[in-house]
């Protein structure tokens, strides 16, 4: 029997020992079977010498660098003696397989540890992000050594916590050059150059890897000046120096400079000339680029994808397109640039082509195209899209969830939207600003101030962009004084106001009303912000005032501006003064915008409609007349709302919706009762010179009214009817919406061109000044 298990003992040792000499003949999972079931059969070997430990150590390390932790397991639970290394071997390969709870179960249950064991274990910690656990081990350890140290600087650096790790690296009783290394990296990388130099100047002997990194540093900060102070100092430069600084003039537009070094450079290599080719397309230098890439001796799949970009940046895609049927390598990359090319010049069916056609797709490659869709108006198309990502198994990213919520702020796709938000919560998006203001603004723009309102709440870190959305939702939802009070909380938090945030603030106002505040932001921004007036600043003010009534004060304020008015301030004095019944002003307004836009549609039906309020029929037919010379059509008024996740589109007398008979039979229930309550139909608002009848007819069927009735017939009482419109609503629409709000005892939000409304007991939030 000794003898059996010795001949058995003897064959282990040497199928150990071939795994040390030859990989490949590792043996299979079935024979590693078979052997276990042998060791199982015998009585527990005798004691073996250090030589036989090592066998059976090494035999651990094969199994975990090949992911087979079970066999590994196997191999250390039949050793007949343990070392230290033995259980090192076990936990760096849970480690290296990402099972942290195994290595640190492994570890609390070592009967003796070494110095390694408690690096090796603290490194895991790091790798694992858990910084609290890393420093409980750290300040367990019975001994230190420069391993340890390092370890738990890194674990600061990589986590950001710039000032541990700095306390770290002064504590160190010896430090090697990883350890300033490390340091110095963690400056450069969070942009804390000031630091950085102060820790290079106080030691002398770097590496060319450190002063590589800190003249990287310099160019990531555009600080050029100093990138090329330390080029100049750098002992001996290599190829990565020269391609830092070359890369660092041509992407900040010292092209000539990083041609100059090109030249000088004693070494390139592929990177040193795709950095110029980049650098002549990023300075729009698209023929130039195509010369130094023609002279290319070797190109890699970058240099081919950089020209390929700077073609498409100049939205020249027939040579973007030729240069990609002669590219040798193409990667995904080179297949999104073309998606995303197309897409910008609206060629959206080239871009589907290009989509369609890819050999393999990430997720650029789906919100390129989802991003095509929704800039290009194929709203639906685009959500179709994002959900057919879902379903392909492609990880939904933050770009995607953009484009998507834009798509649904577009069509005002609230129930949409709302699926969308949960899945964002899902993804742990929503606290980003970027993802985070894509959903206040589809809140914003749905009708949702509320629930735009708690995003805006949720969102961790708002920049500008966040205050700047919450303000101009605010304000074009009429409620000027929350949004005035969402600007003061923007400066107290330390926020600059800019140009757009001073839009919003102004547009608040004029929303509601507020004249004398909109004065006093417009008078002092310059002083106090540093903002100066822009026409959207005046515009905001001419509307301010022309709403008001203030008519003479919004004419002296155009002609007192720096510069010439646009259509826009026109069209806002040409507004007012259809509020106001003053046609005189009307007509100098449109004659003058007429001249700036002559297919501007809308200015043409506004004065048609202060004509028609005044029964100047004849000038009405004039419009009529100037628009067929001039080839202008009016836009075709349409509405439309969101039920149960499909869009109802209306337009006006529609008769193509399925439950036509059931919508204008309760209009005709609504308009009952609405006359009951002292509705008067604003039949001055037609453009026709019929019978008073007739003109009650035309007004009746108007596209909103169809909308708000399906919607008080399909969605459930107690929930919101929202209502888009493509066009300002008109003022009988206005009107009879405020009655049929109080008879329904529905809250009736309708977003029309320029604002929201708030139906609500028979009243609007802009309190019938719009």
């Amino acid at each position: 029997m000794k003898a059996l298990r010795g001949r058995h003992r003897l064959r282990q040792l040497r199928s150990i020992n071939e795994l040390k000499t030859n990989p490949n003949s590792y043996p299979s999972k079935k024979t590693l079977t078979q052997r276990n079931q042998s060791f199982n059969n015998y009585d527990k070997p005798r004691p073996v010498g250090d030589s036989d430990i090592n066998q059976w150590n090494m035999a651990i390390s094969t199994h975990m660098r090949n992911s087979q932790l079970d066999s590994a397991l196997r191999v250390f639970n039949l050793m007949p003696r343990r070392s230290s290394v033995s259980y090192n071997a076990m936990i760096s390969g849970y480690l290296m397989n990402g099972r942290f709870d195994l290595a640190r179960n492994l570890f609390d249950e070592m009967p003796e540890r070494d110095l390694v064991s408690w690096n090796v274990m603290i490194s895991g910690c790091v790798r694992n992000n858990n910084l609290a656990a890393a420093r409980e081990l750290f300040e367990k350890m019975p001994e230190r050594d420069v391993v340890s140290w390092n370890a738990m600087l890194s674990g600061y650096a990589q986590n950001g916590c710039i000032d541990e790790a700095r306390k770290i690296f002064d504590g160190m009783p010896y430090k090697n050059s990883i350890s300033w290394n490390a340091l110095l990296a963690t400056y450069v990388q969070n942009g804390r150059m000031e630091e950085a130099c102060r820790l290079f100047e106080s030691k002398s002997d770097w590496d060319l890897v450190s002063w590589n990194c800190l003249m990287g540093g310099f160019v990531k900060k555009k600080m050029l000046v100093d990138a090329r102070r330390v080029f100049d100092r750098i002992p001996f430069r290599d190829k990565i120096s020269w391609n830092t600084i070359i890369t660092g003039y041509a992407q900040n537009g010292e092209i000539e400079e990083a041609r100059r070094l090109f030249n000088e450079s004693p070494v390139r290599d592929v990177f040193t000339w795709t950095a110029m080719v980049s650098g002549y397309v990023q300075n729009g230098l698209v023929d130039e680029a195509r010369e130094i890439f023609e002279e290319m001796p070797q190109k890699n799949a970058v240099s081919w994808n950089a020209m390929i970009a700077g073609y498409v940046q100049c939205k020249r895609m027939d040579m973007a397109r030729k240069l990609f049927e002669e590219m040798p390598c193409r990667d995904v990359t080179t297949w999104n640039t073309m998606i995303t090319g197309y897409a910008q010049i609206g060629e959206i069916a080239y871009a589907r082509d290009f989509f369609d056609r890819m050999p393999r797709r990430d997720t650029v490659s789906w919100a390129a195209m989802i991003a095509g869709y929704a800039q290009g108006g194929y709203s639906e198309e685009a959500l179709w899209l994002f959900v057919e990502m879902k379903r392909d198994g492609e990880r939904l990213n933050r770009s995607s969830f953009a484009c998507a919520l834009s798509t649904c702020a577009h069509i005002a796709a609230l129930e949409l939207g709302n699926q969308l938000h949960g899945r964002l919560v899902k993804a742990g998006y929503e606290s980003g600003s970027f993802v985070g203001n894509a959903l206040l603004l589809m809140y914003c723009k749905c009708g949702g101030i509320e629930e735009a309102c708690s995003a805006f709440a949720e969102i961790m870190e708002k920049d500008i962009v966040s205050w700047n959305t919450m303000i101009a939702g605010y304000a074009r939802h009429g409620f000027g004084i929350e949004a005035l009070k969402i600007f003061e909380s923007m400066k107290a938090t330390g926020v600059k106001p800019n140009d757009t945030t001073m839009v919003g603030v102004l547009s608040a106002c004029s929303h509601a009303g507020l004249v004398d505040r909109g004065m006093e932001y417009f008078y002092s921004m310059n002083q106090e912000y540093g903002i100066t007036a822009n026409s959207r600043h005046y515009t905001c003010m001419v509307d301010l005032l022309g709403r008001a009534g203030r008519l003479d004060e919004a004419q002296k304020l155009i002609r007192n501006m720096p510069f010439e008015p646009d259509a826009a301030t026109w069209g806002a004095l040409l507004g007012a003064s259809r509020i106001h019944g003053n046609t005189k002003l009307a007509e100098t307004a449109a004659e003058l915008i007429f001249e700036m836009e002559p297919e501007n549609a809308g200015m043409y039906v506004l004065l048609s409609n202060l004509y028609a309020a005044s029964g100047r029929w004849a000038d009405v037919g004039k419009m009529r007349l100037k628009m067929r010379d001039t080839g202008v059509k009016k836009v075709p008024g349409y509405s439309w709302l969101e039920v149960q996740n499909k869009i109802h589109t209306f337009s006006v007398g529609d008769t193509c919706h399925p439950d036509r008979d059931k919508i204008y039979a309760y209009l005709e229930e609504l308009d009952l009762k609405m006359k009951k309550e002292g509705y008067v139909s604003s039949t001055n608002l037609i453009l026709h010179d019929v019978n008073e009848e007739e003109k009650e007819h035309m007004l009746k069927y108007h596209s909103e009214k169809l909308a708000v009735a399906y919607g008080i017939l399909s969605i459930p009482a107690g929930r919101p009817i929202r209502v888009i419109k493509n066009l300002r609503v008109c003022e009988d629409c206005h009107n009879a919406i405020k009655y049929i709000s109080k008879i329904v005892g529905r809250l009736i939000i309708l977003r029309d061109s320029n604002r929201f409304h708030h139906f609500r007991e028979g009243s609007c939030s802009c309190g019938d000044y719009w």
